[in-house]
């Protein structure tokens, strides 16, 4: 387990493989060094004494994030060994994981502890993944947790590489998943928070599950959500 540089001041973590519905996928984690050289971490991976040790090494944590409701695994066991970071909440999470205190819960606007670094979107619209996009403005890099899924089919079998294939998540033609355009009813809602998402200066995509896109990053988005604007 190492941490791979994705630009300035921010790194990557890849996780170990989870599953949901018996479906595998891949994980990852961002790191981003703050202007105050606090550690702001996002979709935390499962943590083991090696990646606390590199965390540790890079700087103090300062806020834990958890980007949608289905990504928080392992915040139980971040939030145990960081008990002075902050924890944050995607819309809803609060409710389902009252087991955990949380600082706050997430909305349209960034926090006053990262909105000089980071700035933030709610992407509304959908019945079910209540998901927070991030934009770090100094590397440029747009951070997505299950809205595009970018699958590499040389760590799937035969048979979950055709599920992803058919989903529409597999690389090298990743977009967002079948399932969960579905969900995505309010569709005007969605159109505004992508609109939003489109106005910053983004050129990298840090993906969750799959490839990251480090090339013609906001055409690909753009063209990932073509379906939502027709």
């Amino acid at each position: 387990m190492s941490l791979t540089d994705f630009g300035e001041n921010i790194r990557i973590v890849e996780g170990g493989i989870v599953k949901m519905y018996t479906i595998p996928f891949e994980t990852r984690m961002t790191i981003i060094k703050l202007s105050d050289d606090s550690l702001w971490l996002h979709s935390p991976v499962a943590l083991n004494t090696k990646l606390k040790h590199l965390v540790d090494d890079l700087g103090t944590v300062g806020n834990i994030v958890a980007p949608n409701i289905f990504h928080h695994l392992s915040l139980g066991e971040w939030s145990e060994k960081y008990p002075h970071a902050d924890l944050w909440a995607a819309p809803g999470l609060e409710k389902k994981r009252k087991d955990l205190r949380f600082t706050g819960v997430l909305q349209n606007v960034p926090e006053s502890q990262w909105k000089n670094d980071i700035d933030q979107c709610y992407f509304q619209g959908s019945l079910v993944f209540n998901e927070v996009v991030f934009f770090h403005k100094l590397s440029k890099t747009l951070i997505l947790t299950d809205l595009i899924q970018n699958h590499d089919p040389n760590k799937e079998n035969w048979f979950w590489k055709l599920v992803k294939k058919l989903n529409g998540s597999l690389a090298p033609d990743g977009g967002v998943p079948k399932d969960l355009k579905l969900t995505i009813r309010k569709k005007q809602l969605a159109r505004n928070s992508l609109d939003r998402i489109l106005a910053w200066d983004f050129d990298k995509i840090i993906i969750s599950h799959g490839l990251c896109i480090r090339e013609n990053a906001k055409a690909r988005f753009s063209k990932a959500f073509s379906w939502l604007v027709k």
